[in-house]
């Protein structure tokens, strides 16, 4: 693997070059990237990177996102099949519908969505800003697209304001059930459970912390807690380890893996570097559209 990382360090000098990685994707990834992240840190950052070429190890949304953000530079993925299936569940057709039905509405887009869905929506958001976000919105009605689990956990706690919710969900992270919850409480008995707020609501209700990626990582470093449960994607060990050595993880079930973060490797990443693939390529005017979004996410989240 060394002389993989060796190669990947070279290749990124010789073409001006950086790894920008989510914190799912495997260990070995995590060992070469210069940014490691959540979906907002990844957002931001890609606005401030100063290198020609960014190389998004995660999925198309991620990589859609960085070339929204990054017109001018050259956006490569890895792999072009690692997809979102959530990204997918809301339609332009759907966004139009509640327009129409409702005056006062903002469309409020997760990040975890393609181009089409941000383009369409009024603000972007994800999970560990989208709280705030709704919140700064002057809107009576918030349609938040396309995750119905984040979305409700944000409505709770925005009673003044009026959702309607898309049917959509993470299918890692909606698999979970509070039988799994109350199986991993039994076996680990003095363990703080954290989940990823895409989980369904009775997996949130019996957490003692619903948040982010990162909020989940910065939860579990500042606590005196030991050990803890960990329900979402098991990428982010590798960054919860690293941070607590002296602390315990444990997964809420080891079914809790995203085949399509899992696809990217050293070996594509060389080959991305080498031979400039999979670019990612948008159209100027509909990345224009698609990036106004975005960008008032970042001045809403400051």
């Amino acid at each position: 693997m060394k002389e993989k990382i060796d190669k990947i360090n070279a290749l990124k000098k010789e073409k001006n070059a950086v790894i920008m990685a989510h914190y799912y994707v495997k260990d070995e990834i995590h060992e070469v990237a210069d940014y490691i992240g959540d979906s907002y840190f990844l957002s931001e950052k890609a606005t401030q990177v100063e290198a020609d070429t960014i190389i998004l190890c995660g999925v198309s949304f991620m990589g859609e996102g960085a070339k929204i953000l990054n017109q001018k530079k050259t956006v490569l993925m890895p792999d072009a099949s690692a997809d979102c299936p959530m990204a997918h569940m809301a339609t332009a057709e759907s966004i139009a519908k509640v327009r129409e039905k409702y005056n006062d509405v903002a469309v409020v887009c997760y990040v975890n969505s393609n181009a089409e869905l941000k383009r369409n929506a009024d603000v972007c958001v994800t999970s560990s800003n989208a709280l705030k976000i709704v919140k700064a919105l002057p809107n009576k009605y918030i349609y938040f697209i396309p995750d119905k689990n984040l979305g409700r956990y944000v409505a709770e706690q925005v009673p003044e304001k009026e959702f309607i919710f898309n049917d959509g969900c993470c299918p890692v992270h909606a698999k979970l059930t509070k039988e799994d919850v109350l199986k991993a409480k039994e076996a680990h008995p003095n363990a703080a459970l954290l989940v990823h707020p895409e989980c369904e609501k009775e997996v949130v209700e019996l957490a003692e912390y619903a948040g982010s990626t990162a909020g989940i990582i910065s939860y579990a470093t500042a606590s005196d807690k030991r050990e803890f449960i960990i329900g979402t994607e098991l990428g982010v060990m590798c960054e919860l380890k690293k941070n607590n050595p002296e602390k315990e993880f444990y997964p809420l079930t080891e079914t809790l893996i995203c085949p399509d973060m899992k696809k990217i490797t050293l070996d594509k990443i060389i080959d991305s570097l080498e031979k400039n693939t999979f670019e990612v390529d948008l159209e100027e005017q509909f990345a224009k559209e698609a990036h106004a979004p975005l960008v008032r996410m970042l001045e809403l989240a400051k």
